[in-house]
Formats: C-alpha cells, structure tokens, sequence
C-alpha cells in the first residue's frame, strides 16, 4: 500500500476512534447524571435522556467524516502524498475536536440534569449551554468537508 492511502486511511481511522471514544464518554457521564437524578425525580426521563445523548453527535461527525472522505477517496484514480496527508490532517483535527467537544458536553449535560434532579428548571438553559461545545465539533466537521472538496 502507498504511502498515501496509509496516510489517508489512518487519519480517517483516528477520526472515528476519538470522535467515538468522546461521544462514548459523554454520554456515560450524562447517563450517570441521569441515573443519580431519577432517584430524585423520575417524572423528568424524557428530559433526562435528551440531555444524556446530545454528546453522541459527536460521534456521528465523526463516521459523517469518514463516509465522506472515503466515499472521495475512493473515487479518485490516483491519491498523491498531499492528498493523504490532506485527509490525515482533517482526521486529527475532527478526531480530537470531536473528542473533547463530546467530554465537555457530557459535563454540561450532567451538571444541568443534577439540577433538574434537585428540582431546578434548568432544562432550556443546560440545552443553550450544552451547544457551545457543539459548535467546535461542527466546525471541524466543516473544515473536513472543505478539505474533501478541495481535490
């Protein structure tokens, strides 16, 4: 194998093992959140577990990234060492992104479903403030897609 699909291949691989493992980790933190708050409140589940999967979509950037690239990639008749390189880039930065975007919002989430638990009205506001970290996975998962178009 070329250098160059190693390279494309292993940055599209990185990719979806950190966005996953973030996104994995998110939503554990919010599903632990979640349990602690139903001996609390149990009325509050549906709200609970909205709150508790917000930091999967990271993960799904994440495989978002890789069908795209991949379904590029194997299009293409020639894949040259700045191509692969190009694709391993954009496979860190949304791989990491992805990672730590999910951690931090799993830690949004679970402080806002503790104080739902506690009987706080905070579902709105832990929603708004659950985005922010969102939106840096989102710009990654746009900077990949510039990446992917512009070969």
């Amino acid at each position: 194998m070329e250098l160059s699909y190693l390279l494309a291949y292993l940055g599209m691989a990185i990719m979806v093992i950190l966005s996953g493992i973030g996104s994995a980790i998110g939503v554990t933190m919010g599903g632990n959140a979640t349990i602690g708050a139903l001996k609390k409140n149990s009325d509050l589940f549906g709200s609970y577990m909205l709150l508790s999967a917000l930091p999967g979509t990271q993960g799904l950037y994440g495989f978002a990234g890789f069908f795209i690239l991949n379904n590029l990639l194997l299009g293409m008749n020639e894949v040259t060492i700045i191509v692969g390189a190009a694709y391993f880039a954009a496979g860190i930065s949304l791989g990491c992104v992805a990672l730590f975007s999910a951690i931090k919002q799993g830690s949004i989430v679970a402080n806002g479903i503790a104080g739902m638990g506690s009987g706080y009205d905070v579902f709105g506001k832990t929603m708004i403030l659950a985005v922010f970290p969102e939106l840096y996975a989102i710009i990654a998962f746009a900077v990949t897609f510039i990446i992917s178009t512009s070969f």
